[in-house]
């Protein structure tokens, strides 16, 4: 649960730290509020020379040996605040000079071994509710680094302020949280309907396609289907179905529950995945656009002999037409689609601090009858670093006709978790698809 984070040696700042907080960011009533920000969850490296080592670890920034380095620290406030801003160090260094740059304030830090662990940057006055950003550049350097910072430490008297950062690691959260909130889209479904099929539509736009977005666009309760930036370089379709045997290593499941590959498509790759449960995996390298719009599909349907078969196929308008991307076999499972939804995520902690959009539109559903079904409802949810609000730099909605997912970049202002959304209906048609020339459609 969220906490105030502390590790001083202090009398005062050990007094502060006793304070818990269950559910709510942290907020101090005393005249002067104090609040240590770890680096390791909330600060990144967005510059630096290509063959550079510097880095930030769950320690905080750890190596600091490049000129050309910048480090990014970031911070929420909820209201306009007077600042003053120190930063703590792992040990005294050697003498050396740290630029310090935050919104139109700059700071010249004389760093020296008799300091003290904690120097001082200066005071800053934020004029509105959101993000600050302080960037550290390094000058001159006696000793082998500039610095190894471990917190920001950040005091105010400006009263009821709220301060909103990665607290803690416990559970990972210095990694999560540096990748960033993750966002869903939980879709209305038609009641008492058995549902076979999911047709979705993505555009990401332009400059909103870091390396390490995941644009999740068909969801259901067993996998997902979506595009990936995997590198500069390279691009991915990717189709996944979780086996029934949960773990994190697919090496520990059974053999009869595993997931069987029953068909791939042309240039698609197959294997196995975990780390984030397990299960079958299957992409193809594809140099995907940003600003052009993609569409996918999905069936989901039980063979009749105690397992149901999952299948997906990507439409790109470069090609003109549906390409099957993989069909598996899902074992102990007997059920048609449910739990539709879409996500956008960051799978990369050093782009955490990035932003990244995307449209999601045109959404149908087909029953088992052949009818469709258009969807015009959507749930925004989040995960758990979205729900702490250590990160509140997400959002969802409606625009261009289709609804959106927004994270990353620390934009100023989120949209509420469970915001509830709707397009507008009837201006679409379902899409027309011929079903008896999809590969694998049987």
């Amino acid at each position: 649960m969220p906490r105030f984070f502390s590790t001083s040696p202090s009398n005062h700042l050990a007094t502060m730290a006793a304070a818990i907080f269950l559910t709510t960011p942290v907020m101090q009533a005393a005249e002067n509020q104090q609040w240590l920000v770890p680096l390791g969850g909330n600060a990144y490296l967005t510059k630096s020379a290509s063959d550079s080592s510097d880095r930030v670890d769950a320690a905080g920034i750890s190596q600091w040996k490049d000129p050309d380095s910048v480090f990014s620290i970031f911070f929420r406030v909820d209201r306009p605040a007077t600042l003053d801003l120190s930063l703590r160090m792992k040990e005294p260094p050697e003498t050396s000079v740290i630029h310090a740059a935050v919104a139109d304030s700059r700071f010249t830090l004389n760093v020296a071994a008799d300091g003290g662990q904690d120097q001082r940057l200066g005071s800053i006055d934020v004029k509105s509710p959101g993000y600050v950003r302080l960037d550290l550049k390094g000058v001159s350097k006696q000793g082998d680094d500039y610095a190894r910072l471990t917190d920001l430490l950040v005091e105010s008297q400006t009263a009821g302020l709220v301060l909103n950062y990665v607290q803690d690691a416990a559970e990972h959260r210095f990694y999560w949280g540096r990748r960033g909130p993750s966002v869903h889209l939980q879709y209305g479904m038609p009641a008492a309907t058995t549902l076979e099929y999911f047709y979705n539509e993505v555009n990401v736009p332009k400059d909103q396609d870091p390396i390490g977005s995941y644009v999740m666009a068909n969801g259901f309760g067993e996998g997902y289907f979506g595009i990936q930036v995997k590198s500069p370089q390279e691009r991915w379709v990717l189709f996944s179905v979780w086996s029934p045997f949960h773990t994190d290593n697919p090496r520990d499941i059974p053999a009869e529950q595993r997931i069987e590959l029953l068909a791939k498509g042309k240039n698609v790759q197959t294997g196995e995945f975990g780390n984030e449960g397990s299960g079958g995996q299957s992409f193809m390298i594809y140099p995907w656009k940003a600003g052009t719009t993609y569409r996918f599909l999905n069936r989901v349907h039980p063979d009749g002999k105690g397992s149901t078969v999952y299948t997906a196929w990507f439409f790109a308008p470069e090609s003109g037409k549906w390409q099957l991307i993989a069909s598996f076999r899902r074992p102990k499972t007997d059920k048609h689609l449910t739990g539709v939804h879409s996500f956008l995520e960051n799978f990369h902690d050093r782009h955490g601090y990035q932003g990244r959009k995307a449209f999601f539109g045109n959404q149908w559903v087909r029953d088992t009858g052949g009818n469709w079904h258009e969807v015009t409802k959507a749930v925004l949810t989040g995960d758990d670093i979205a729900q702490r609000q250590y990160r509140m730099d997400y959002a969802g909605g409606t625009g261009h006709e289709a609804f959106f997912l927004q994270n990353g970049g620390f934009f100023a202002t989120p949209v509420k978790l469970g915001s509830r959304f709707e397009r507008s209906p009837g201006r679409r048609k379902p899409p027309a698809i011929d079903f008896t020339t999809l590969e694998a459609a049987n």
